[in-house]
C-alpha cells in the first residue's frame, strides 16, 4: 500500500507516462529554436553538458504538480539547470528575471589578479 502512494507520488507522466514521446519531441524542438533562458534572459550555452548548473533544461513555467500540462509546448521553455532548481515549482506571474546561483566564480586562489569592478580606491 505505501508502494503504491509513493509510486503515485513520484509519477510524472513527462517523465515515464504517457506525454514521454511528445515531451521529447517538444524538446528538441525548443534544443533547436531557443538559446535564451527563460527564467534569468541570459544565453544558454549548449556546449556545457550535465550536470553542471549552467547546463541546459527544459522548466514546465506552470509546474505540473501545480496543473501545469506535462507536454505542451506552450508549457515548456528552455532554462539552465541552476536557474530551474531555483525557480523549484513555484508560479512566477510576471516573469522574473533572477540570476540565483549562475555566477561565474574565480577559477584560481591568486586574488592579486582580479580586480574590483567599483574602482581600485581606498575606503
Amino acid at each position: 500500500m505505501e508502494t503504491e502512494r509513493r509510486r503515485k507520488k513520484n509519477f510524472r507522466p513527462d517523465r515515464d507516462g504517457t506525454h514521454r514521446k511528445i515531451f521529447e519531441r517538444n524538446k528538441k524542438l525548443i534544443y533547436s529554436t531557443q538559446n535564451i533562458c527563460g527564467i534569468c534572459g541570459k544565453v544558454v550555452d549548449f556546449s556545457i553538458r550535465y550536470p553542471d548548473p549552467l547546463s541546459a533544461c527544459i522548466d514546465h513555467i506552470i509546474p505540473v504538480d501545480k496543473g501545469g500540462h506535462p507536454s505542451d509546448i506552450s508549457n515548456l521553455q528552455l532554462a539552465h539547470r541552476c536557474c530551474n532548481r531555483a525557480k523549484s515549482d513555484n508560479l512566477y506571474m510576471n516573469p522574473v528575471r533572477v540570476s540565483p546561483s549562475c555566477r561565474v566564480l574565480p577559477q584560481s586562489r591568486d586574488w592579486g589578479c582580479y580586480k574590483s569592478e567599483q574602482g581600485t580606491g581606498g575606503a
